[in-house]
């Protein structure tokens, strides 16, 4: 019972958009939409990554907060948890990870049956599933780019939560398929040397890098905690 507590309470700081929406926080996400919109050479754009050079820098937080401030702004959409090494999008929102994307890209099941109601109006969800022993080549198969025209069918924007680029190749997949992708580098912690080979490995992919978001970047109080750099 008091791991379950726990638990809930991390979630509800991971989602400051949806518990304090009037914070200072929730308006830098707001102002990190803004800036990815106006990144962008068009409109059209369907399908959004976000990535990392390194674990725990805070990809996960920031996407699941981009994912409802998004829903906010009068789009469908769908965040789907594209990490299927280590999951965490059915901890973040408190809900079963039995079904998700590796059931799919197996071909078992339907979208429309398997994504979740996130209790963000406009927001839909699609777990991870089972842990795949092949999450590379599911990612990489005929399977995820038939999923991904579904996608683009019932949604008005896609937001793939995926591993961190420089520990796996499953986000240079991904890079390589979506329209934009937006790098996290946690202040403090990540090395500059990791943040170049991320964009790097990127560039390699040939991903249209959106921009960088600058997280856990604190400074005086007159000042916010979040910023973001366009290309």
């Amino acid at each position: 019972m008091m791991k379950m507590k726990k638990s809930k309470r991390q979630a509800t700081r991971k989602l400051v958009v949806r518990t304090n929406p009037q914070s200072i926080l929730t308006e830098q996400y707001r102002t990190i939409r803004t800036n990815i919109n106006f990144s962008l050479p068009s409109n059209d754009m369907k399908t959004l990554l976000f990535t990392s050079a390194s674990k725990e820098e805070g990809k996960s937080t920031t996407s699941a907060n981009m994912a409802i401030v998004y829903a906010e702004s009068g789009k469908k959409v769908l965040l789907v948890d594209a990490d299927m090494r280590r999951p965490t999008l059915h901890h973040t929102f408190q809900m079963s990870n039995k079904l998700g994307l590796s059931n799919l890209l197996l071909r078992k099941g339907r979208l429309q049956d398997t994504v979740k109601r996130s209790g963000v109006k406009g927001l839909d969800l699609l777990m991870c599933g089972q842990i795949p022993s092949n999450p590379a080549e599911l990612l990489e198969s005929s399977a995820m780019e038939d999923l991904m025209l579904e996608m683009k069918e019932r949604y008005d924007l896609i937001i793939f939560d995926s591993p961190p680029i420089l520990s796996v190749t499953d986000s240079k997949i991904l890079a390589n398929k979506c329209d934009g992708t937006v790098l996290v580098v946690s202040t403090g912690k990540t090395e500059k040397a990791s943040v170049v080979r991320a964009r790097d490995a990127l560039a390699t992919a040939k991903a249209f890098i959106v921009g960088v978001v600058m997280n856990n970047y604190k400074i005086n109080k007159n000042n916010h905690y979040y910023q973001n750099y366009n290309r």
